[in-house]
């Protein structure tokens, strides 16, 4: 059973009893205006500051529903082979690491990794699936692909020229509780990869053995689980959500044994390993760690975020007014702040934004992390660790794919915009105890989260519609009828596209476009359907906007395709078998959840009766 917890919502409230969060009631409304949750912790003596002037740093992110714009026409990198991968270690070469080189399960003290080698046990493993595109990332020769050899660099067993593996030491909240440390018990970095453009690109095996981070584990992962993770990666992508992404999938040859639901049925499943690509695996709890091993530890902290900003935020150092940061007013009682003054609360602002807009994004388009503790966000504000995860199928606010998550539902759909503004209260912790921002500097950085969630979601949700403007009442009122009437998330919206602006259409026929989404509903609650449609209609009239324009403006934010959970059992209960082409398929697939796809529409069907039992809907922790 989970621990109790104190819960974000009621953080919100300014007050924290400790019992479970119940699930949220329906019917739905949209995420209210977040509040200002008072200090994680006190700040340390000495490090008030005078009253600064407010600025604000914008996250570094694209606007919601857009993709990335093509680069000015340049001559094409050079395809490497693995060989000639141009290999850098500044996490190693810039931050203090542990004098131990061996994976027996200890405190690591005083460090920010441990150089540890991959240790799994493979036999003539085999290449599931990978991603020409994260390959075009590190300017890799897609050829590589096909090398006899190429299994064996990414199990692990042979390792790669130029690699200095090692694995990371940090902390977190699990479930709201400090967990201490935790790190990277099966996850070993192999090294910063930089490409033709100067991108820094991290290399990680995810499953690849044991640290000294693995406590009682075995370092391990099963084959089920990394092909969710491999897919879910690029499947994101594909969606223009920020995440880690997979450059490959290797099945190990060797069985793991693992028991899924903690029922004492555990079984020999295939195991595997999955090679993880980002600019940075740095999470809250990498910071979160230093600075619970008191006074000794903080100069690490400060010294992590000089690191953080010097690699993944170089524009915040050397911060000038003149520069062109933009101001606003200061917000509520809150004195002014000037972030020009501290490129620390001006970082930590920006993470901030950046994990208010993944939020936001996740959901519009219905996703849920089922395990969103401080060690498992990003400090660049990426979807990071893929472990129970789910799509809302029938819309359920009170969704969780999560089994350990029950019954108390910290990290259900509805949940998530609070538990991100609970895990940056806990981010901004360490940087007050390290007394790199003041009080009022952590205050400011918590509205700014609140602030800019409520834009992306308003800019997102009204984008989704087809709209030129926020409707609060029209939005609340439609996700009060998903959820009564439980329709697919997914399929509504995209079939939303096909209403007309049209006053004329016949009573009768106004539904004719949703119909396949809205199954098995009663007279009373047709009425209630009409009723909503009849409004819509005239908002759409309203806006003015031809409606073959708006339809193509709407698909392009509404995906057709999303990896729904069944998806994945399917493409893994025939992997489990040694074909490996319904991954490979589905991947293909995810890769373009917004196009039409002619002949996959088998892929955007709801999912089956089976899909619903738990290990397809829901899943444990256990990998």
């Amino acid at each position: 059973m989970p621990p109790q917890f104190p819960t974000a919502r009621r953080l919100l409230t300014r007050q924290l009893p400790h019992r479970l969060l119940p699930p949220p009631p329906l019917p739905f409304a949209p995420p209210r205006a977040l509040r200002l949750p008072p200090a994680p912790q006190p700040l340390p003596r000495g490090a008030r500051r005078p009253p600064l002037l407010r600025g604000m740093a914008s996250a570094a992110a694209p606007a919601p529903g857009s993709r990335a714009e093509a680069p000015a026409a340049e001559a094409a990198p050079r395809r490497l082979a693995l060989e000639e991968l141009s290999w850098d270690h500044s996490f190693v070469r810039e931050l203090p690491g542990d004098p131990r080189s061996d994976t027996v399960p200890r405190e690591v003290l005083h460090s920010c990794y441990s150089k540890v080698s991959p240790s799994a046990k493979v036999d003539d493993p085999k290449l599931v699936a990978w991603s020409d595109a994260v390959a075009d990332l590190l300017d890799l020769d897609h050829k590589e692909f096909e090398r006899p050899d190429f299994p064996r660099f990414f199990s692990g067993a042979t390792p790669l020229v130029g690699s200095l593996p090692y694995a990371q030491c940090y902390g977190g909240h699990q479930f709201g509780v400090w967990a201490g440390q935790l790190g990277d018990g099966r996850a070993i970095t192999l090294g910063e990869v930089v490409n033709s453009r100067g991108e820094r690109w991290e290399l990680q095996l995810k499953g690849c053995g044991k640290t000294p981070y693995s406590r009682f584990a075995d370092g391990l992962a099963v084959l089920r689980s990394s092909i969710r993770e491999f897919l879910c990666s690029e499947a994101m992508h594909g969606l223009g959500i920020p995440t880690t992404r997979a450059l490959c999938l290797v099945e190990t040859g060797k069985s793991v044994v693992r028991d899924m639901f903690y029922d004492g049925n555990a079984k020999e499943e295939p195991g595997a390993i999955v090679c993880r690509v980002a600019p940075s695996f740095l999470r809250f709890g990498s910071y979160q760690i230093h600075a619970s091993r008191g006074k000794e530890d903080l100069e690490i902290v400060r010294r992590l975020a000089d690191y953080t900003i010097h690699h993944h935020y170089p524009h915040l150092e050397n911060m000038k007014k003149s520069e062109g940061l933009s101001f606003d007013a200061a917000i509520g009682d809150s004195p002014a702040i000037d972030l020009t003054s501290n490129k620390y609360a001006a970082w930590a602002v920006e993470v901030a934004e950046r994990t208010a807009y993944l939020i936001a994004r996740w959901q519009g388009v219905g996703f849920t992390h089922g395990v969103l503790n401080t060690d498992n966000m990003s400090v660049l504000g990426l979807t990071i660790d893929y472990g129970p995860f789910g799509f809302l199928d029938a819309f359920d606010p009170s969704y969780t794919p999560n089994t350990t998550d029950l019954p108390g539902k910290r990290y259900c759909f509805a949940n998530q915009p609070d538990v991100g503004l609970w895990n940056i209260a806990q981010f901004t912790g360490p940087l007050s105890s390290a007394e790199l921002i003041s009080q009022d500097e952590a205050n400011y950085i918590m509205e700014r989260y609140g602030t800019k969630f409520m834009d992306e979601y308003q800019s997102i949700m009204t984008r989704k519609l087809g709209l030129t403007k926020y409707n609060k009442q029209l939005i609340s009122k439609l996700l009060n009828n998903l959820a009564v009437d439980k329709v697919d998330y997914t399929n509504f919206f995209r079939l939303l596209s096909n209403v007309k602006a049209d006053r004329g259409i016949p009573e009768n026929e106004l539904l004719v476009p949703l119909k396949a989404a809205l199954l098995d509903i009663g007279k009373e609650r047709k009425d209630a359907w009409i009723s909503w449609v009849q409004t819509y209609i005239e908002e759409l009239v309203e806006s003015g906007i031809p409606d073959e324009e708006r339809k193509a403006a709407m698909n392009s934010v509404n995906p057709k395709y999303i990896l729904r959970n069944y998806l994945c059992q399917s493409a893994i209960d025939v992997a489990e078998q040694g074909d490996y082409e319904e991954v490979r398929r589905l991947l293909k697939v995810m890769q373009h959840p917004y196009d039409e796809q002619p002949g996959m529409e088998k892929y955007a069907r709801l999912p089956p009766a089976w899909a619903y039992r738990p290990g397809v809907c829901m899943l444990s922790c256990s990998s």
